[in-house]
């Protein structure tokens, strides 16, 4: 959405708000962080920190038959690494601060005020439709009564496909249309969108030559003792940006292939819990298979993830949560052949599935355990262990979330040398709710390189990354 389209809706919206000021609400928040990254070991700067601030500020109005929003959001980027982007090998870019730094056109400061959301959405009886810029996450159509449900469609669920990489220090947004008919425990969503520019670069005002439709129906049950959410979603998703792909192909073969990605995937999820004498269970699965063409090449790939989790009626002073998974994405075994059989994550956010994000769910496969402990309301300590090697040790090691920017593919990808175990990751993350306006949260991930980790970077296989964070609530 361009900047008088932007400015066209604050006009009609701030119509609306003259007929109707007392219902007026103002929102804000800043989020500040401090990040520390030590990298696997190469040719390049791998120890290194740098600072980030998000403003967002807004008006909004909700009224029977319509609601409005205009928001905006100031990143500021603060000393990034100018010397963490090795051109040996597959080295690439060491961390987060070395993707800032080259999104940013190389400066080690960067800041930029966008529109983050200017939209209005009608609403009648049970359906409703948004139009205009607004924020998107695939798989929260629908929030369930249970908590332990619904903490399982927000952490993990939501974003695998389409999310607004809130996490990152500009996140992202989509300009399109949304529709939504609903009951309590039946939501219909249908939406059309563009994907904005944001992510990693700190201008987040253009749209990108990239769309993609998406359509899901979503069905809650609960009773006494047990509840469950199921849902089955198709996307078709559409990049004609016309540039060079990340894929296991030589260069001179993706050179030759600028053609657009066309890709749908079929998907569905079940996620339940149920309340015993012996505590609650959980457990959920996900499963995706994606048909079309990755430029001239025919697309055919899949995933699958399964998880598990027990709260025992233990240790009532630390409320412990154990939880337990394994997921699985396609990759490429021949990059010769005419099928490139990555599965494909498109716009995502990576990071409530991959905290150290040196990862993402392209050529993945993933063995976690996972503990909770929660010895306050406002108290939340999450540990977790990730055992990560490759699918097809022919294909690359990718990380990244998707499209940001009209010259760069949006997903990073490494060759393994045949390599398949990727690396052990152990982490920790500490989240206070210090006032109803206020929270704090640590973390640090610390990864034990293998074969693949220890072939790319010979000087030091390992790496570490931590971050403190404040957020303030108006």
């Amino acid at each position: 959405m361009s900047r008088p389209a932007v400015f066209s809706v604050f006009l009609f919206v701030a119509t609306l708000a003259a007929q109707s000021p007392d219902s007026i609400v103002f929102s804000g928040s800043l989020r500040t962080r401090a990040e520390v990254t030590n990298w696997f070991q190469g040719a390049a700067n791998n120890d290194y920190s740098y600072g980030s601030m998000l403003l967002r500020f807004g008006i909004g109005q909700q009224t029977k038959g319509y609601d409005w929003q205009v928001e905006f959001a100031a990143p500021i980027l603060l000393g990034l690494p100018d010397d963490a982007i090795s051109s040996v090998g597959a080295q690439g870019q060491f961390g987060l601060g070395a993707s800032y730094f080259a999104a940013n056109g190389n400066s080690q400061y960067s800041g930029m005020l966008f529109a983050k959301q200017a939209f209005i959405r009608f609403k009648r009886g049970r359906q409703s439709l948004r139009l205009g810029r607004f924020e998107f996450q695939d798989g929260l159509e629908l929030t369930p009564k249970d908590g332990t449900l619904a903490w399982l469609k927000r952490e993990r669920l939501a974003q695998r496909l389409i999310g607004s990489f809130g996490w990152s220090d500009v996140g992202r947004s989509f300009d399109g249309a949304q529709y939504g008919w609903g009951t309590a425990k039946t939501n219909v969503t249908v939406l059309a969108a563009i994907p904005t520019r944001g992510a990693f670069q700190t201008d987040g005002w253009g749209e990108l030559h990239t769309a993609f439709a998406y359509a899901a129906l979503t069905r809650d049950v609960e009773s006494a003792r047990a509840a469950g959410d199921f849902r089955v979603f198709g996307i078709y998703y559409d990049d004609w940006r016309h540039v060079l792909k990340t894929d296991n192909r030589s260069l001179a073969a993706r050179r030759a292939d600028l053609d657009n990605i066309r890709i749908a995937t079929f998907g569905a999820h079940a996620a339940g819990t149920l309340k015993t004498d012996a505590g609650t269970l959980d457990a959920l699965v996900w499963g995706a298979g994606q048909t079309g063409r990755w430029g001239r090449l025919d697309q055919r790939s899949g995933a699958l993830f399964a998880e598990g989790g027990w709260q025992p009626g233990v240790l009532a002073a630390v409320k412990p949560w154990l939880r337990g998974g394994y997921s699985y994405t396609s990759g490429d075994d021949n990059p010769g052949d005419n099928t490139h059989g990555t599965f494909f994550q498109m716009l995502p956010t990576p990071r409530p599935y991959a905290r150290f994000p040196f990862f993402n769910m392209m050529n993945n496969e993933d063995v976690h355990g996972d503990l909770l402990l929660r010895p306050h309301p406002k108290v939340t300590i999450r540990s977790e262990v990730h055992g990560l090697r490759l699918t097809s040790g022919n294909d690359l090691w990718y990380a990244g979330g998707g499209a940001f920017q009209p010259w760069t593919f949006g997903f990073l990808g490494r060759a393994t040398g045949g390599n398949r175990g990727l690396a052990t990751l152990y982490d920790t993350s500490v989240d206070v709710i210090a006032s109803r306006n206020a929270s704090f949260t640590a973390y640090f991930g610390h990864a034990v390189g293998h074969s693949v980790a220890a072939g790319i970077y010979p000087l030091g296989r390992n790496a570490n990354f931590g971050y403190l964070e404040m957020l303030l609530k108006l």
